[in-house]
């Protein structure tokens, strides 16, 4: 969690500097101090942000208490996805977050100091001219720009080694994947395709039958089981299921 320890940057050059700075810090997070990262996401404390500072350093903190923050804040409760995992997809997950944190902080300075069109375009292009840091983090940093992102098919192809299966308990806190709309009409095969077609909120990967599924109960998107660390033992006790992220919403508010 940052006050404001730095200059506010107000022209195009200053905001592209702090972009850069703390895309150096988070980066270094998911590299070369990934171990101390790692240790420092323990899922047994409370949600946990990591912030890229303007000096090229990084922290894992909580978030901010003001409501609204002074800055964007980063992706909420990383920590708690980091043990129902493999650590690669887990560093990839916040990768992506971090880029579009970054994204988010220069462009709400080039909003407060009043960027015009040109300047906003001269940014872009500045931002876009350097590899995201999930292409660093996933070593894709070299690939041409018109190719199609690489996390299109990076985590979701990491499911075929999944073995264990895992039947949903029928509580109040569980629920089935959606079923088509046209059921009776379309038959066995669609209702397969459309459950097929839910993805994990926490990990992106595609539903698979032979997993622990859960769903919130607030913002209904569906999770694995072990990204949230919920068992199906646990789950038969949950009467109302929120996902981290709504727990942390409500506790903020």
């Amino acid at each position: 969690m940052e006050g404001n320890p730095h200059p506010v940057p107000r022209t195009v050059e200053e905001v592209f500097s702090d972009f850069r700075g703390r895309r150096a810090g988070l980066i270094k997070a998911l590299t070369s101090d990934v171990q101390k990262f790692y240790q420092e996401c323990d899922p047994e404390k409370e949600n946990l942000c990591l912030y890229g500072l303007p000096n090229e350093a990084w922290e894992v903190n909580l978030p901010v208490e003001e409501v609204p923050p002074e800055l964007p804040e980063p992706a909420l409760g990383i920590n708690f996805a980091r043990d129902g995992m493999q650590e690669k997809d887990w560093l990839s997950l916040v990768a992506v977050h971090s880029d579009s944190w970054l994204l988010a902080v220069a462009f709400y300075f080039g909003a407060r100091f009043g960027f015009g069109k040109n300047e906003r375009k001269r940014l872009f292009q500045m931002i876009n001219d350097l590899p995201t840091i999930f292409e660093v983090v996933t070593g894709n940093a070299k690939q041409p720009k018109d190719q199609s992102a690489p996390h299109n098919n990076s985590s979701k192809n990491k499911s075929s080694g999944k073995s264990r299966q895992s039947e949903l308990p029928q509580s109040k806190g569980v629920k089935m994947p959606p079923l088509p709309k046209e059921e009776e009409e379309s038959g066995e095969e669609e209702e397969e395709d459309d459950e097929q077609g839910a993805t994990c909120g926490a990990c992106g990967d595609n539903y698979g039958a032979d997993e622990f599924w859960i769903c919130c109960d607030v913002c209904e998107r569906w999770f694995h089981g072990k990204c949230v660390k919920i068992t199906p033992a646990k789950a038969e006790h949950i009467k109302q299921y929120k996902c981290p992220g709504c727990s942390s919403k409500r506790a903020r508010v």
